[in-house]
């Protein structure tokens, strides 16, 4: 069991609104042990990589409404 942290920064996200509904979104996934949003929109999850993967979480940003910023 790893555990791992990615950092994903955003183009339209850093209110409160995106903030809950970055957290309730990404929480629901397995395997996400903790999310944080920064003003900035700079969204921080740490995971366990048997529950879950960065691809799925990145994808469930997209499903979210979120794109990242260019170059990442």
């Amino acid at each position: 069991m790893a555990h791992l942290s990615t950092i994903f920064s955003l183009e339209n996200a850093g209110g409160k609104g995106d903030e809950k509904q970055l957290k309730r979104g990404l929480d629901a996934l397995p395997g996400v042990t903790s999310v944080s949003v920064s003003p900035t929109g700079c969204v921080a999850v740490d995971y366990d990589t048997t529950g879950v993967r960065q691809a799925e979480i990145y994808q469930k940003i997209q499903q979210l409404g979120y794109q990242l910023k260019d170059g990442e």
